[in-house]
């Protein structure tokens, strides 16, 4: 029996049963929790400094770990030291679709730094653990007693035969259309991330609000165990005394200079302006350091009410486009002269060189993760360096942002992607983004998009992008299309759509408010789905359809099927024989277990010379048949000829010419080229060739066919 009281709460949900447990693992912490769904357990911790950081920041200093354990599937993890290392993409996106729902609901001035530690200890390979960690982080957050405004919900959704699935497993996933994660509050949705089969708006939202629904009993779980067990509240954090000073110094000292510089329509000589003001505040308070310290984030205040109010009254926006207008566009393709495909799509002051790479087998990207090692044939990297935004910064390996910005990038294109047999290429698209005031994941989808078909990969359905924004006081709210980067800073939502003219393709949305309504997303998805429409007209400007066949740069590549009890011939002991033909002809081979082989080569000739190699090692000899092959080897009564890969075949000394020949080395010499009929197979089971019956300067048959035969017996008859 447990010296600690514990407490637990279990609900039955999409047909498993969903436990959430506290009191005995992880006591320390403020908060912590054991959440199983099937046999798929996690448990989230939470952690807060006991003193709130200097300063008054806006930002919340809060931390998401989402760590998978190899013990969790009974693995020990590869490499050399045997133990987990840094974490992989999929722990990084993961950890950022924990952050997303939670961070808005922590009371604005909470400057406590928090930390949310989610463990993934058992993992049953059919419940995804994603939707399990977000569950556990709300919890453990509920009931740890900080100033959270939950419990946040999520729910994964399915759409197969028509139908919407909850918590579909990993083995339905492989049927559905869909692949959609909302999390949000019992009053709304706060995130919604996902990947679809170009499915309509409708159905999307339709998604949303299932998912919405479905969850609504894991939230009243939560309550009932926080009820039970929750820790004393903290206290919730007041205005400082000095606040009120500022905000009526600064609204009337600087507000309307601050208004004017919004009225700057270009990013660049806008922030200059403010730069300037924001200044001027600080001087207003350099003998107050109370004060002083309340500067920034009051000055943040008056910037959101300007741009919100103003937005909100007149329906002009800080750039003087209406709600509705996209920014202008420019695309080109064929950007850099030894690159596959590439593009450079521009929109307003946001703007991305994206690059498209073909590959071989050899390229894929190999993965290996709980569920098992598999390979990846298609990749989208991101890169934001620093100067794309006028600033000085570190440049390193990709962060979290950049990670999650290409995976949506890459989700809304690969639903469009032509599948492994139709295009046996491993693909791998690079977006740079050059300039960026706006959203430069929507621009990576555009680039990538042209890239593609500038490579001449024979995408589906050209995909765009493009982000909306809102602005919402009370019951008021204003949609924003093409939001800029003071916009989204400024705004309540970052609502992110992509997709071709037909459907959605990726859907990835997050609130910075408490929840928005079921109106709200179907407005934003109309006026997306409006300027998508308008974004995919001008890219066909630059690039209509992918080009009818793969860049000159790129690797052609042949496909053939052969025998499997074959594939151990084309390989050699050791892979001697797959090797010599790499060297010798220049191409590169990959050979599946199906018997599939892919040759790859720029040169036509090498890969020519590659498929006759192959093809002669797998080839059976025909009766009748003419080969071209070579002189091998010289005997007394006739020539060996290898003729069909490494088979060798005998023409004897009577089949070597029609005259009668007095030695073999009269005709030829070893390593001649000649032209030889198959004749059949001895009683030995060796292959019987003829040169007499062959012209050896034409390759012509000699011998009259069956039809030639009877015509000539016609004739004499």
């Amino acid at each position: 029996m447990s010296m600690f009281k514990e407490f637990k709460k279990e609900i039955e949900w999409a047909g498993r049963k969903l436990v959430l447990e506290t009191g005995k693992i992880g006591r320390q912490a403020d908060g912590s929790v054991i959440v199983r769904y099937g046999n798929t357990i996690v448990h989230a911790a939470v952690c807060a400094a006991k003193t709130p950081m200097d300063g008054f920041e806006d930002f919340m200093p809060l931390t998401v770990n989402y760590i998978e354990k190899a013990y969790a599937a009974g693995k020990i993890p590869g490499g050399f030291f045997k133990r987990e290392g840094k974490p992989s993409e999929a722990e990084i996106l993961i950890s950022r679709l924990i952050d997303r729902p939670i961070r808005p609901l922590f009371v604005k001035g909470f400057r406590h730094d928090t930390q949310v530690t989610c463990t993934l200890l058992s993992h049953d390979l059919e419940n995804n653990p994603d939707i399990v960690a977000v569950i556990a982080a709300s919890a453990a957050l509920t009931i740890s007693g900080l100033p959270f405004l939950g419990p946040v919900g999520a729910a994964r959704v399915g759409y197969i035969n028509g139908g919407y699935i909850l918590n579909p497993t990993f083995q339905q996933m492989k049927e559905s259309a869909l692949d959609l994660v909302v999390a949000g509050t019992s009053e709304g949705v706060l995130m919604v991330e996902s990947e679809a089969q170009e499915l309509s708006e409708e159905v999307m939202l339709g998604a949303v609000a299932f998912g919405h629904e479905s969850f609504q009993p894991v939230i009243k779980a939560i309550i009932e165990l926080a009820e039970e067990c929750a820790r004393d509240p903290w206290e919730v954090p007041g205005k400082p005394a000095e606040y009120d000073l500022v905000r009526s110094t600064l609204t009337e000292k600087i507000g309307k200079e601050l208004a004017e510089a919004y009225k700057i329509h270009e990013k660049l000589n806008r922030q200059e302006a403010v730069s300037v003001i924001r200044e001027k505040a600080k001087d207003l308070f350099s003998d107050n350091e109370a004060a002083l310290a309340l500067v920034e984030p009051v000055f943040h205040e008056l910037e959101s009410e300007i741009v919100r109010g103003d937005v909100l009254k007149t329906g002009i926006r800080i750039d003087g486009r209406d709600t509705k207008t996209v920014r202008p566009i420019e695309a080109q393709v064929q950007i850099l002269p030894k690159a596959h495909g590439s593009a450079l799509f521009t929109r307003g002051e946001t703007q991305a060189l994206v690059v498209a790479t073909l590959g071989t087998g050899e390229d894929e990207q190999i993965v290996d993760d709980l569920t098992g090692e598999w390979k990846q044939t298609f990749m989208l990297h991101y890169n934001f360096p620093p100067f794309s935004v006028g600033e000085v910064g570190r440049i390193g390996s990709p962060g979290r942002r950049e990670i999650g910005h290409g995976k949506l990038a890459w989700r809304a294109i690969h639903p469009m992607l032509p599948t492994k047999e139709e295009f046996p290429y491993t693909i791998r698209v690079v977006s740079e983004i050059m300039e960026s005031n706006g959203s430069s994941s929507m621009a990576t989808v555009c680039g990538s998009c042209l890239s593609l078909m500038d490579a001449g990969v024979p995408m589906k359905k050209p995909v765009a992008g493009i982000a909306m924004g809102l602005i919402k006081e009370g019951n008021d709210f204003t949609v924003l299309t093409d939001i800029m980067g003071d916009e989204d800073h400024l705004g309540d939502m970052d609502f992110k759509v992509a997709g071709t003219k037909d459907g959605v393709t990726a859907l990835q949305m997050d609130i910075k408010i408490t929840s928005i309504t079921k109106e709200i997303m179907k407005t934003a998805l109309q006026q997306a789905y409006e300027g998508r429409l308008h974004i995919l007209a001008k890219m066909a400007e630059a690039l209509p359809a992918p080009r009818p066949q793969v860049s000159d740069n790129a690797p052609r590549i042949t496909t053939i099927k052969i025998d499997k009890e074959k594939i151990r011939d084309v390989i050699g002991t050791g892979g001697k024989v797959i090797r010599e033909i790499v060297e010798k002809t220049g191409a590169k081979i990959d050979i599946d277990d199906e018997g599939i082989v892919n040759i790859a080569a720029v040169d036509s000739e090498a890969s020519k010379a590659a498929l006759n190699w192959i093809k002669g090692i797998v080839s059976e000899p025909e009766i009748g048949e003419i080969y071209t092959g070579k002189v091998v080897k010289i005997m007394d009564f006739g020539a060996f000829v290898n003729f069909l890969g490494a088979r060798d075949g005998l023409v004897h000394i009577s089949e070597l010419a029609s005259k009668r020949v007095e030695k073999v080395t009269d005709v030829v010499q070893e390593g001649d080229i000649v032209k030889v009929k198959c004749l059949g197979m001895d009683k030995r089971g060796k292959i019987k060739l003829s040169m007499k019956r062959v012209n050896q300067e034409t390759g012509e048959d000699l011998e009259p066919t069956k039809e030639e035969k009877l015509s000539e017996n016609d004739k004499k008859e």
